[in-house]
């Protein structure tokens, strides 16, 4: 049996991939990785360097250089994995107000990306990964063993972020959420530098009508299915 050691999931924003993502690396013992923690820590890295995050030059140039690295968790605080820069423990400083005003800006630059997916790379080699993003079987882990591209209608995803965000207490209108996600779209797939598109070998799923468990169960049957090929 030829067990999938790297698994790439991609999918539009609010289409599920990180939930099940994380459980599926949970069950299979594998490091869950969301691609998007590594652009929060290089804008956490000019943050603290105090480069002017419009600097396109200065800010690609740090993120050349600076040494992310994400791992398995060792701290049972509810973290999925531990996120070093620079060898100190950032896991929970990326998720601050600063960085997550200014990550969107960051993670546009090109040189940025290309210096963050020689790194996303270097840690999907390592194997027994399940690589979670927007460009990820396109232009990652283009040779992953199994690729997963999760879609759901635009209303969909919206009901469930709208839910979501209801959920912990914040007052919104779905109607904000669904313009909101409807922007993330068209700035997600006509960007310049790795469009959010399906891979060509990519099992595509789209999940409207089905719930966590239901998603869950059919993409452990396409692990399962991958492994008996």
């Amino acid at each position: 049996m030829n067990i999938p050691k790297s698994i790439a999931i991609d999918g539009p924003a609010s289409s599920g991939k990180s939930t099940i993502g994380l459980r599926l690396a949970e069950r299979l013992g594998y490091l869950f990785f969301d691609t998007g923690i590594m652009y929060r820590a290089v804008t956490l890295a000019v943050i603290r360097a105090g480069i002017n995050v419009e600097d396109e030059n200065r800010v690609t140039q740090l993120a050349r250089h600076v040494q992310i690295d994400v791992r398995p968790p060792t701290v049972a605080d509810g973290r999925k994995e531990d996120v070093l820069l620079d060898g100190e423990d950032v896991t929970w400083a990326i998720r601050e107000p600063e960085v997550e005003k200014w990550v969107s800006k960051v993670s546009a630059y090109a040189g940025v990306r290309k210096a963050m997916t020689e790194l996303q790379r270097q840690i999907g080699k390592r194997g027994r990964v399940v690589m979670v993003g927007r460009d990820i079987g396109t232009v990652v882990m283009p040779d992953a063993d199994l690729k997963i591209y999760l879609d759901a209608s635009l209303e969909e995803r919206a009901r469930r972020r709208y839910l979501e965000l209801v959920q912990r207490g914040e007052v919104v209108k779905f109607e904000d959420v669904l313009a909101g996600l409807k922007q993330r779209d068209q700035i997600d797939t006509s960007r310049e530098v790795a469009p959010l598109k399906a891979a060509e070998d990519a099992v595509v799923l789209n999940t409207d009508g089905m719930n966590i468990e239901e998603v869950m169960k059919k993409v452990f049957e396409l692990f399962e299915d991958c492994g008996n090929e």
